[in-house]
């Protein structure tokens, strides 16, 4: 098995430890899905281009618990989730060792520009605004998810119309606020109901108000709220945002790597590993039949 590095951040106290539910979860996807090294994807690899550590590929990725997307297994000192499932299988493909930076959202892209990673892994979406500092080679695609109890009598909500009255969870300052709040913009033009927008502070207050009947749904990253849905039970989906985006591994503006990426991640795609991983983190929804090197950004569905 290669030999993985997880690099602390300086200072930082490990998250806290996952609830019962997250450990059961993680007792199962802690056991690393490998692949072999792909020629092809080495092959591709810029003549002298330089490692931010030579062996090895040098990932940024989310310090934070924000499963499935990545948290810390059981040991509290192993970063697993579906991200960093999907990087061991680009440093094996590249013939590397993996070795995992946590690090702040707001870090990855300086750090990038800064030469300190070879590439972020942060559930990236690729902009055009982005596209003109990074390069990216897409691993999936991205939605938003509205979330309610298993049991509840919503079974959809696929259009504006179907938010008016009703009280949803939200982030705030998220996309998904400023889609529900337009939304209900629009609505009450109408002279539909409002929208009762939910602002928690944590995930495991928002989980309680939608079990306990103080929210109606839960409006936010599809990821999340299906690995929710695969690893609790206690809830199901019944529509999604306006937009898709792709996620993509992230890396420097024109070091040419971000070919050698799309290659190792169609050799995992050929290869079902790829498919592995996003089964056991509950993310089947969200796979790409082949990675794209700088796609257009946010992609907007008429609903």
């Amino acid at each position: 098995m290669k030999q993985v590095i997880i690099v602390a951040l300086a200072g930082a106290v490990l998250a806290a430890p996952a609830t019962g539910a997250q450990q059961l979860d993680a007792s199962h996807n802690e056991t690393p899905i490998t692949m072999a090294v792909n020629p092809q994807a080495i092959a591709k690899i810029p003549t002298g281009f330089h490692f931010v550590q030579p062996g090895y590929l040098t990932v940024a990725t989310s310090a934070n618990n924000s499963p499935p997307i990545g948290l810390w297994a059981s040991d509290n000192k192993t970063l697993i989730g579906s991200d960093p499932d999907i990087a061991r299988l680009l440093a094996d493909s590249l013939g590397l060792k993996l070795r995992l930076v946590p690090a702040a959202w707001e870090d990855w892209p300086l750090g990038i520009t800064a030469g300190r990673y070879d590439v972020a892994m942060f559930n990236i979406a690729v902009t055009e605004e982005r596209k003109q500092k990074f390069d990216f080679a897409t691993y999936r695609a991205d939605n938003h998810a509205f979330a309610v109890k298993a049991d509840s009598k919503i079974s959809a909500i696929r259009r504006r119309e179907d938010v008016a009255g009703k009280r949803i969870i939200v982030g705030s300052g998220t996309n998904q606020e400023r889609i529900l709040l337009s939304w209900d913009e629009k609505n009450r033009a109408q002279g539909l109901a409002p929208v009762q927008p939910i602002y928690l502070n944590d995930d495991a207050s928002a989980t309680l108000a939608l079990l306990s009947g103080r929210a109606d749904a839960s409006f936010g990253p599809q990821a999340m709220a299906a690995w929710k849905v695969a690893s609790r039970g206690q809830t199901k989906i019944v529509g999604h945002g306006p937009f898709r985006a792709w996620v993509a591994v992230t890396t420097k503006k024109g070091n040419g790597l971000d070919v050698a990426l799309q290659q190792a991640i169609n050799g995992a795609i050929a290869g079902g590993q790829y498919h592995q991983v996003l089964a056991r983190w509950g993310e089947e929804g969200e796979a790409v039949e082949i990675s794209q090197v700088n796609p257009p950004g946010i992609v907007y569905q008429e609903n």
